[in-house]
């Protein structure tokens, strides 16, 4: 298991584009040589490659109320 930046996803997904699927994987092994195996390191890119971004997520905002109403008697 390893963690991929997005600066290190696009990279890879970048090669694999361009340059095809043994381009994303060589792109993968440079740049985490823990991964040792093509075969491995392929499957990897590909799987990087079809990576879509996340949406952002949308902050709910709250209407601000009145001094006067939030103190009641």
């Amino acid at each position: 298991m390893f963690v991929v930046s997005e600066a290190e996803a696009a990279a890879v997904r970048e090669a694999f584009h361009k340059h095809g699927e043994l381009a994303g994987a060589i792109e993968l092994r440079r740049l985490f040589p823990g991964i040792t195996d093509n075969t491995a390191a392929a499957e990897c890119a590909r799987q990087i490659a079809g990576w879509t971004p996340l949406p952002e997520r949308v902050r709910k905002v709250r209407p601000r109320r009145r001094a006067a109403e939030q103190f009641t008697d």
